[in-house]
């Protein structure tokens, strides 16, 4: 029985899976699933901290009438600090330095004048601690920097070397492999016949999972249900998940569904009630093993990955997503009793609001229209009218800014 998307979507997310961690050197991790929380191995500044060059003194001298500072020394960053000895008395200082006990006020280079080892300033307007970041202002030892359960970005990469984690606990990644089928099917350096065409959606796909720090394997398989059904069960014992795009329809020649079958790979359904991407097929094995059967065609494979394989990874990884939406930029009809994903690019106008014009394509095998676009925009079923200014979830494949 055919299933809604709704549907869909919640069988898949009922299914996600814990692939435990590991540690790996922090400057590998980008990409991957944090698994545990960064957390201040110190106060952040670990000291007060010089924000701009110039000069330090004590701001009770200056409140009181003083405007020439003798230089007791210079004081660069990465050094002990220097102390003052009499209020008359400065240190010229620089960012990033650590602030002298015995200051408590940085006049910037700008606001002086000096001359023959003399800082004379010539501001009236100064105040006690300008210009200094105060030690434990950020964050306090032992505080979260940063959270577990997100992906780690170069950001992220800059918080650990701060703390000193060479290390990280990362979420473990599952081994995946993604199988194409069919005869008409050939290797993208050969040339076709005029009946063939040069496989795209294993090559897709392996590099969408690439931006997830992702390594699949690859793999093709001939229209023979035989073989067929001995690399599928190869791969059940071998691999977490198998993504396949190919094989799932009613035809004569799609020999998956009954392969899967036959190796005991439950069924949780097959066909949804979507353009594109109608026959797509979801199983488990008791072994553990995910099957996500793509339709073949190569837009039908693109927005079921989108809009079903990644949200159930980043489910499984703990990773919290929020969902996307924008305004339809144009009236757009659609009669079929499916649920549509429109093809949409993507952009953002002078108020800030998001705003998704369509662009229609030739179909589910035309893959060369999603070079003109950014997202797919779910439209509800039970409508065939969608007007503009309507707002509708999206699902983007694409940054825009």
């Amino acid at each position: 029985m055919m299933v809604r998307v709704e549907e869909a979507e919640k069988i898949i997310l009922q299914q996600c899976r814990d692939f435990g961690t590991e540690i790996i050197s922090f400057d590998n991790c980008l990409g991957r699933v944090l698994a545990e929380d960064i957390r201040a191995d110190r106060d952040l500044p670990p000291f007060n901290r010089v924000t701009m060059d110039g000069i330090a003194i004590h701001y009770e001298s200056f409140k009181n009438g003083m405007r020439s500072f003798h230089i007791k020394a210079t004081q660069p960053a990465g050094e002990q600090p220097i102390d003052i000895n009499s209020n008359d008395e400065c240190i010229e200082i620089m960012t990033g330095a650590v602030l002298p006990a015995t200051t408590d006020a940085i006049v910037p280079y700008e606001e002086v004048e000096i001359k023959d080892g003399t800082a004379t300033i010539k501001t009236e307007s100064i105040s006690i601690n300008q210009n200094i970041h105060n030690k434990g202002k950020d964050k306090k030892q032992n505080e979260i920097l940063v959270e577990a359960d997100q992906f780690i970005t170069p950001t992220i990469i800059t918080i650990a070397s701060t703390v000193g984690k060479t290390s990280l606990r990362v979420k473990k990644n599952p081994t995946i492999v993604i199988i194409s089928t069919g005869d008409e099917l050939i290797e993208i350096n050969e040339t076709p016949a005029p009946f063939q065409v040069r496989r795209s959606n294993n090559y897709t796909l392996r590099a969408v999972l690439k931006q997830y720090a992702l390594h699949a394997d690859m793999l093709h398989l001939p229209d023979e249900p035989t073989i067929i059904q001995e690399q599928l069960e190869r791969c059940i014992n071998e691999h977490d998940i198998i993504i396949l795009s190919g094989g799932v329809s009613m035809g004569k020649f799609d020999y998956v569904p009954p392969a899967l079958e036959k190796l005991e790979v439950r069924k949780l359904f097959h066909k949804v009630q979507q353009r594109p991407g109608k026959p797509f097929w979801f199983g488990t094995h008791a072994k553990g093993t995910m099957v996500f059967a793509f339709p073949g065609n190569p837009v039908s494979t693109f927005m079921c990955f989108h809009r079903y394989f990644l949200p159930w990874l980043k489910s499984s990884w703990g990773v919290k997503t929020n969902s996307s939406y924008a305004i339809l930029n144009d009236d757009f009809t659609f009669k079929p009793s499916l649920q549509y994903f429109l093809q949409v690019k993507l952009h953002i106008n002078e108020k800030g609001e998001l705003l998704a014009s369509p662009v229609e394509g030739n179909g589910s095998g035309d893959f060369a229209n999603l070079l003109l676009t950014d997202a797919f925009m779910e439209l509800p079923l039970e409508r065939t009218d969608f007007n503009k200014g309507e707002v509708f979830p999206i699902w983007a494949f694409k940054q825009i800014l």
